[in-house]
């Protein structure tokens, strides 16, 4: 049996940051690991708006220098649309910051993470592996793979995702709601520039997100009910570009698809105890929110960064695992993760159920929001993570 500090199960972003944020610490850790991340040929479908709290979080743990700027894209402001007529923006100009965040592909930032990850002395990758049983103890985690490995750790994190192996094999409760609807994902090449403008629109049919990528490209996420998501990804290159430019009213003009959609499926999932004895979650494990606001990974990396500066600071007579230690993580954490969660489900039935007489009263709520300047400086503020 091998024994170490720390297990973490899964290295996609929020498992791999976690360790990279600790690579200073005296801390032995395990890295389990099923495949290692891949640059796709082109670009990348799987996108991520970065909030400048996780830019800074990113460089903090010397990740954000080596990252390849042609291939991110600021952005300089957002607007919004609702379906009657309502319109919010948001300017990083007006503000008084450079930007209000980053668009970059999820490979991207997992190939570098990851190549980080390698060169740490402190980490032993166990890559490709897959856990087979957990066993908690007084004094320790055991985690076998399915190779026979054993490995012991005072302390087991589990960001192995949204259907997470370690959050099942523990017992912890997870509150899924599915939404039917998918999140479909495509890159396409504009006629016109975007000049690092974010576009959405609640529609009908479900939100439509534009999302700036380097040069005159953008990515879309449309979050659709399935049936209609399944027809976009049955669409032919030439018939979805047009489709997704008439939807986004044309503000990019003509648009080529440059990587066929793809859909994933959509789901609210609440996990009321993030922790137990040896046991921590992270990332996607510890919460699934719609993807409306661009938070997923963002919620993702501030796990990460708060357990690491917890687990940095612990003493040596510390047990960082025990669950009295770890409830400080759960706390630090609940309020943003709840309040994400919240708003983003509340936003998300605010525009797909029609009673009569609402859809005026949601579209004027936007577009008083827009002029209700503190109001508006104090949603922009809180998306960047100042507050």
């Amino acid at each position: 049996m091998q024994s170490f500090d720390l297990i973490i199960v899964g290295g996609g972003l929020a498992g791999a940051s976690l360790a990279v944020a600790l690579r200073q610490t005296r801390l032995r850790i395990a890295l389990v690991e099923s495949a290692p991340p891949r640059r796709p040929e082109g670009w990348d479908a799987r996108i991520y708006a970065i909030s400048p709290a996780n830019a800074a979080f990113l460089d903090r743990i010397g990740i954000w220098e080596h990252l390849d700027v042609t291939r991110m894209a600021p952005i300089q402001a957002m607007e919004v649309f609702g379906d009657r007529g309502g319109k919010l923006r948001f300017s990083a100009y007006e503000t008084g910051v450079a930007e209000l965040g980053w668009i970059m592909e999820s490979a991207l930032m997992a190939c570098e993470l990851w190549e980080s990850v390698k060169r740490q002395a402190n980490v032993s990758r166990f890559c490709p592996a897959r856990p087979a049983a957990l066993q908690f103890r007084h004094d320790a985690t055991v985690l076998t793979l399915e190779d026979g490995t054993c490995l012991a750790a005072r302390l087991l994190v589990g960001a192995d995702g949204r259907d997470s192996w370690v959050r099942r094999e523990a017992g912890l409760e997870a509150k899924v709601t599915p939404y039917g609807e998918k999140g479909v994902v495509a890159n396409f090449n504009t006629e016109k520039p975007h000049r690092g403008t974010a576009w959405q629109w609640f529609r009908d049919d479900g939100v439509l997100a534009y999302l700036p990528l380097p040069g005159k490209r953008m990515s879309i996420v449309w979050s659709t009910p399935d049936a209609e998501a399944d027809r976009l990804c049955a669409l032919s290159p030439d018939a979805l570009a047009e489709r997704v430019a008439a939807a986004g009213q044309q503000v990019l003009g003509r648009l080529e698809t440059i990587t066929p959609a793809a859909a994933f499926a959509l789901r609210l999932i609440r996990v009321p105890r993030t922790v137990a004895p040896r046991l921590a979650l992270v990332g996607d494990a510890a919460h699934g929110i719609h993807p409306l606001s661009g938070h997923g990974i963002n919620l993702g990396f501030q796990d990460a960064r708060v357990l690491a500066e917890l687990l940095a600071a612990a003493q040596p007579w510390q047990d960082i695992g025990a669950e009295a230690f770890l409830r400080r993580y759960q706390r630090a954490r609940k309020e943003e993760t709840l309040l994400m969660q919240t708003t983003t489900d509340t936003l998300r039935r605010l525009f797909r159920d029609n009673p009569p007489g609402l859809a005026p009263l949601r579209n004027l709520g936007l577009s008083l929001t827009d002029r209700l300047l503190p109001i508006k400086s104090l949603l922009v503020r809180y998306a960047l993570g100042a507050l």
